[in-house]
């Protein structure tokens, strides 16, 4: 899904996470739910912070392979790449843990070049046992974009709506939260 590179996308991108962890059989109060939406509030905050070109979005996706998440944070500024070890703390600052936090609740992130166009995507996954979760399911693959290219099931986040919904929860041809097409 696409979201406005600002402090608001990132809020929205953040909680549709949560919302979706939730309808896959992952509760809000649950280690995975909450382990996955504090990884998400940082990569997409870094996006917006970090990443952000005027007038362009970051992309969020997030995806389940076997037991794997795996949340993708994609933006357009290419030359600014996070370290791939997170930097010294410094006590002092009122900022720069985010990485830390990723590095110390993901079983693996890291950032690779976006294929087609300009800039990168900054990743992580984590491993959750499925197992005594009825309402999971493995998604159908997206054609497009980084995650399906690296092999995994994805499925677009849908926008709320009263509209009918297929049974994935999605409904065919649904606008994005942060789209900005005409």
């Amino acid at each position: 899904m696409r979201f406005t590179s600002t402090p608001r996308g990132a809020r929205l991108a953040r909680r549709l996470v949560s919302h979706r962890l939730n309808d896959w059989g992952h509760p809000y109060t649950t280690p995975a739910n909450e382990t996955l939406t504090l990884i998400t509030a940082d990569l997409t905050a870094n996006a917006v912070r970090h990443g952000h070109v005027q007038g362009r979005d970051f992309h969020v996706q997030l995806t389940l392979a076997e037991d794997t998440f795996r949340i993708e944070v994609t933006d357009t500024r290419a030359e600014k790449q996070p370290p791939s070890t997170p930097p010294a703390l410094d006590s002092a600052s009122e900022s720069g843990r985010g990485l830390h936090l990723v590095a110390a609740l993901a079983h693996g992130w890291g950032v690779t070049p976006r294929p087609a166009a300009p800039g990168k995507t900054v990743w992580a996954e984590l491993r959750v046992p499925t197992e005594g979760h009825p309402r999971m399911h493995q998604v159908a693959p997206r054609p497009a974009d980084s995650a399906s290219a690296y092999g995994h099931n994805t499925e677009s986040f849908p926008a709320t709506s009263s509209q009918p919904r297929d049974g994935l929860g999605l409904r065919p041809g649904a606008a994005s939260y942060g789209d900005r097409r005409p």
